[in-house]
């Protein structure tokens, strides 16, 4: 019995993770989401009480895997510098490529409890930042800062970068101008913290 109440949590996840993926947080209605997964709406609803709940559900798995992914980033040999614009262009990248799905995590306006899970959000990614800074300005690299100051600032700075090139109805960002764009942000950020 557990374990197809968490299979059956777990697709609904995933059904929601992709109706986002492909039209936002306006595509992923709870019908939608039920029709998605298989299951009834009365079923979702057991499950998740709120649509709000459920965004933040999937933001906050959507969250752990990317910063699981920066964190390898932070821990990989090189100099600091190397491993922030890494960590920079990573995830520009990754929100150029999923452009919905980036635009629902970082800017679709949206209830203030999903909001609130956002900016939770930010400060996680924050942290890895932090640690790279912090790395830079023992070994010289980065100007004496305030590292949680300077990380929120360059979290901040990255995530505006690409509301417009993620916003729905925008027009898809191509290939050399996505370059462009990744290694301008990464330059800005690295810009921000050297020394």
């Amino acid at each position: 019995m557990q374990q197809r109440l968490a299979a059956n949590r777990a697709q609904i996840v995933r059904a929601a993770r992709r109706l986002i993926a492909r039209g936002g947080f306006r595509e992923a209605s709870m019908v939608a989401v039920a029709a998605a997964a298989g299951l009834s709406t009365g079923a979702i609803y057991r499950y998740f009480p709120s649509k709000a709940q459920l965004f933040i559900e999937v933001l906050t798995a959507a969250v752990a895997h990317e910063i699981e992914l920066l964190e390898q980033i932070a821990g990989a040999p090189g100099t600091a510098a190397l491993r922030l614009q890494n960590a920079v262009e990573t995830f520009a990248r990754r929100a150029l490529e999923g452009r919905n799905l980036a635009y629902a995590f970082i800017a679709e306006p949206i209830d203030a409890e999903v909001d609130a899970a956002r900016i939770r959000s930010r400060r996680e990614f924050s942290e890895v930042f932090q640690r790279l800074l912090r790395d830079g300005i023992r070994s010289g690299e980065f100007c004496r800062q305030d590292a949680e100051a300077s990380a929120a600032c360059i979290v901040g700075a990255f995530t505006e970068a690409l509301v417009g090139p993620i916003a729905p109805g925008g027009k898809a960002v191509g290939p050399q101008t996505r370059a462009q764009l990744i290694a301008a942000i990464s330059q800005f950020c690295l810009r921000a913290v050297r020394a």
